[in-house]
This record gives C-alpha cells, sequence and structure tokens, in this order.
C-alpha cells in the first residue's frame, strides 16, 4: 500500500538500484530498520548486498518447527558465511500443543481456516514478535513471485503491522535474482535445483511442474489467491 508516508521514499529512490535502496534505508531509519529473511533466492541475494553496504542491520528469520532439513543446513551456512546479528524466532510453545491438540498434527490440509491458523501461529505471531522494536522492515517480495504481489513498491506501508516495508528487490525478475547468485557465488537450499522455487515448510511445499506458476508448489491444495501465510497481506484493491 502506497502512502504518503511511502511516496516521498518512493521519489528520493528512484532509479536506485537494490543495493543503493538498502543503503538509503540504512542512513534513514538507522537502528529502526531489520531484514526478515526466509532463506529463500532473494533473501540470500538481499543478505549477501547487506553484508557489502549496510552490515549493521539485523537479520532474523522464523523457524516454524517443520522447515526442511536442507533449510537448516543453508541456515548454518548462512549464518558462518556472514558474521552479522543473525536472530532465530520461533513459535509460542503452548500454542502450538494446543492447536495439535485440538486439530491434529496435519490440520492444514483440511480447510483454508485451519491452514491460517497454523501459519498464524508459527510465523505471524513470532514475525510481529521480531518487528516489536521496529519501526521498518526489509523483505524479498517481487512482483513476478505471485498474482498476491503483483503491484509490490520498493517502499510500501505495512498496513498489518504498521510499519514501512522496503522491498529492494520489487522489480527484478528471477533471471537477475539468479544471475546475482550465480555472480556472487550465493549458497542457496538446493532444493531450488529440484523444482523447488518458494520454499516454505515441508508439509506445505512441493516441487514446481515445468508450465506451473512459481507458487503452484505452495499450498497446492489451495487455489492461487489464497496463498498468502499472512505475514505479507495486501488490500484486496491491490491485488
Amino acid at each position: 500500500m502506497t502512502t504518503e508516508k511511502t511516496q516521498k521514499y518512493l521519489d528520493a529512490t528512484k532509479g536506485f538500484s537494490p543495493e543503493e535502496i538498502i543503503k538509503f534505508a540504512r542512513e534513514e531509519f538507522g537502528g529502526k530498520l531489520t531484514f526478515a529473511s526466509s532463506l529463500g533466492e532473494e533473501d540470500q541475494v538481499i543478505t549477501d548486498m547487506i553484508a557489502r553496504v549496510a552490515p549493521d542491520i539485523e537479520i532474523f528469520t522464523l523457524d516454524t518447527g517443520r522447515l526442511f532439513q536442507e533449510t537448516y543446513e543453508l541456515l548454518a551456512k548462512t549464518q558462518k558465511r556472514y558474521p552479522m546479528s543473525f536472530i532465530v524466532y520461533y513459535p509460542d510453545t503452548e500454542a502450538v500443543e494446543d492447536m495439535v491438540r485440538n486439530h491434529g498434527i496435519n490440520l492444514f490440509y483440511e480447510s483454508v481456516e485451519n491452514r491460517k491458523l497454523c501459519c498464524g501461529i508459527r510465523k505471524v505471531e513470532p514475525l510481529k514478535r521480531a518487528l516489536r522494536n521496529f519501526d521498518v522492515w526489509l523483505c524479498g517480495l517481487r512482483r513476478g513471485q505471485a498474482v498476491t504481489r503483483g503491484n509490490v513498491e520498493t517502499f510500501e506501508w505495512d498496513q498489518t503491522n504498521q510499519k514501512i516495508k522496503i522491498n529492494p528487490l520489487a522489480h527484478w525478475g528471477l533471471d537477475q535474482i539468479r544471475q546475482y547468485i550465480a555472480e556472487h557465488k550465493i549458497d542457496v537450499n538446493p532444493l531450488h535445483s529440484r523444482g523447488f522455487v518458494s520454499i516454505g515448510c515441508a508439509c506445505c511445499t512441493r516441487a514446481v511442474k515445468p508450465g506451473e506458476d512459481i507458487r503452484a508448489g505452495r499450498w497446492w491444495w489451495e487455489s492461487p489467491e489464497h496463498k498468502e501465510c499472512g505475514l505479507h497481506n495486501r488490500p484486496k484493491s491491490e491485488i
């Protein structure tokens, strides 16, 4: 959502490269800025850019408790390669136990409501804790990722969290992402080479078949307009 709060930053950074946007954000917002990494290809690119132009930006990720083993191995590699502040947040134990007790371990397959409940406990609530002391957050959203993200801007107002959200790669295509990865020898999840484009929880992610949308592997039993976990909700008028 573009508002007066974000339009001035869009105007000030018009024509900026992703690295220049990150550097500008660090200078503008200081310690009130953080980066949310899901360890996807885009986020690994942003992590590398941060290390180059603004290494004091705090980075965090969410461990839902149901990630792929390959994701944990990538996290370990990333922490070792980039000796920056890298914090891992976890869901509330009692909330997870109560959800599983009442709805079953694989509740998310039964309905969109159940799936959103699970995402809410495992991802949305930890995100709110992670953002508590920040006014601005960086993330790896791109317009080409999904029908729900077709109007993503580099600077947006995050209505849900009441914060500014910055998407340095908003206008990059997947080819640009992978070119950067190759040029800078960035570590990425090996699942990408097996047809996994967008990688989340192991139980909710599958490889994408030839000709399918790049988000087809996420919550494949749901229709495209539902395929958000709640971390990046957008007004329907913008979808």
